[in-house]
């Protein structure tokens, strides 16, 4: 008997089983035509999906199940072979990664593997103790005589360097990235404070009105304003960095929200807060990579500026002149920068002595806050000067290490910024105090004495130390992995590699 052949159109379907148990019918065509007109043809041995049960269906593995099967993915696929062996060889060195380099990609924060910078915290704590001395030498024959009581100042000054130092530690331990969903209502809880000594809510001292009394303590808005710039600056450009060149995205924004403050601190007035609001932008603007011509046109544009702010009013035109010329002024607009600098010629090299000050017998006015470098200068000469001077030195260049060594772009803006709002407070009050900055009424950090600079101050700086804190990612087996630098620490490693 002749064996049929399978492929006839008359042989019969022949039955096969699936998993599920069920049969599955496997319809073979002459020449594999297709059973539909114009369709093309169908595979031998398989139906359409839609015509199985569910039980006959194959189950898609989870992708759990597919990445344990495939192993970790460490490298890009490669390209295909195109074009002569030593372009296709050149393709395959750029796209050769390294096991080590790979970054694994997730949505949560590195966690710390590691202390906050000790060196840092030290300095920071004696800077602070050191301030509370120099308030209490600067001030025991004014706080007596104004107060009856000696300790006036030494006491308030040291209740809040008591609450200043753990809110520094307290903060410090707090992951910075936590702070990005309080950007804007810090933002905006500053201008409103901003505003309210602008309608004249605030208390008037000196002819301003920086302040605003809660009970015994004053808070002095400008300087949340200047530290909630700072991290707004720092979240915006973190998350505009692709689009940081660009002028309607990268720079105009910042630069608005910049001269907003500029305008109502000059409506208090406070010309010197004012300026460094628009440095602190200009520096962070800078290191996130803005375009250079743009940051050279504002300068052109605020020099001039700046300089008819000056003129158009008669107190400051008063301190420009007494500035440029200070003994013509002696009696005047340039007595305390006269007795500032008597203070430093009086200190020579080693000081008359702690508590020793002549200055301060009422010829120095505000010994104990915008010139208390110069009672430092006298009671502790050149030399005490000199290690002040260092101090902030170390603190600066410990808050740009950090800032090297941050995780991301967000640290590292955030880094940079604080430490230019400590840096630029000192440079400007000892440069006022040795004449060579005109008067503009900034205390310097940490010394000075003032319950809400210090506490501003320090609560900055928890934010710096929190940020010098090692990180890294948790891996399998409890390893901690380093996460990829910031673009500015990158950009560092990259020149020391070329360097070497």
């Amino acid at each position: 008997m002749a064996a049929r052949d399978p492929r006839s159109p008359t042989a019969k379907p022949r039955p096969r089983r699936t998993t599920g148990g069920k049969p599955r019918v496997a319809l073979r065509k002459a020449g594999g035509a297709s059973s539909q007109a114009g369709g093309a043809p169908r595979k031998e041995g398989k139906a359409e999906p839609s015509r199985l049960p569910k039980a006959a269906r194959p189950l898609k593995p989870s992708k759990t199940v597919r990445a344990q099967q495939n192993g970790p993915r460490t490298a890009r696929r490669p390209a295909r072979s195109s074009g002569t062996p030593d372009v296709q060889e050149k393709r395959d060195r750029t796209r050769r990664v390294d096991a080590d380099d790979v970054v694994p990609i997730v949505t949560e924060v590195p966690r710390v593997s590691g202390p906050v910078d000790v060196v840092l915290t030290a300095v920071v704590i004696a800077l602070v103790v050191f301030g509370v001395v120099m308030v209490y030498s600067a001030s025991t024959v004014f706080a007596h005589a104004r107060y009856g009581n000696a300790q006036y100042f030494l006491v308030r000054q040291g209740i809040f360097a008591l609450v200043g130092i753990p809110v520094m530690i307290g903060i410090s331990r707090v992951d910075y990235h936590r702070f990005q969903r309080f950007t804007y209502p810090f933002l905006l809880g500053s201008l409103g404070l901003l505003m309210v000594t602008i309608v004249g809510l605030g208390r008037r001292a000196k002819g301003a009105e920086r302040w605003i009394s809660l009970g015994p303590i004053n808070i002095q808005p400008v300087e949340l304003a200047k530290v909630a710039l700072v991290a707004w600056l720092a979240y915006s450009l973190s998350k505009k960095s692709e689009r940081i060149r660009t002028f309607s995205v990268g720079f105009l924004p910042h630069v608005l929200m910049a001269g907003v403050l500029m305008v109502l601190s000059l409506q208090q007035p406070d010309f010197g807060s004012a300026v460094m609001i628009g440095m602190l932008t200009f520096v962070l603007l800078f290191t996130a990579g803005a375009r250079l011509p743009y940051l050279l046109l504002t300068v052109l544009v605020s020099l001039p500026t700046g300089y008819e702010l000056v003129m158009a009013s008669a107190y400051r035109r008063r301190r420009w002149e007494a500035f440029q010329d200070p003994w013509e002024y002696r009696y005047d607009e340039g007595y305390q920068l006269c007795e500032s600098l008597m203070s430093f010629g009086a200190g020579g090299g080693t000081g008359v002595g702690m508590g020793d000050s002549r200055q301060k017998l009422f010829f120095l006015p505000e010994a104990h806050t915008d010139f208390i470098g110069a009672i430092i200068g006298e009671e502790l000469g050149f030399v005490g000067l000199l290690g002040l001077v260092l101090a902030f030195l170390l603190v600066i260049y410990r808050g740009f290490r950090a800032a090297l060594r941050a995780v991301d772009d967000y640290g590292t803006y955030l880094a940079v910024g604080v430490t230019m709002f400590v840096g630029l407070q000192v440079f400007t009050n000892l440069g006022v105090a040795l004449g060579m900055l005109p008067t503009d009424g900034l205390v310097l950090p940490f010394i000075s004495y003032g319950g809400s600079a210090l506490l501003v101050n320090c609560a900055a700086m928890g934010v710096l130390l929190n940020i010098s804190r090692p990180r890294g990612w948790t891996g399998a087996g409890g390893t901690v992995r380093a996460p990829r630098p910031s673009r500015l620490g990158a950009a560092r490693a990259a020149m020391a590699g070329g360097t070497a």
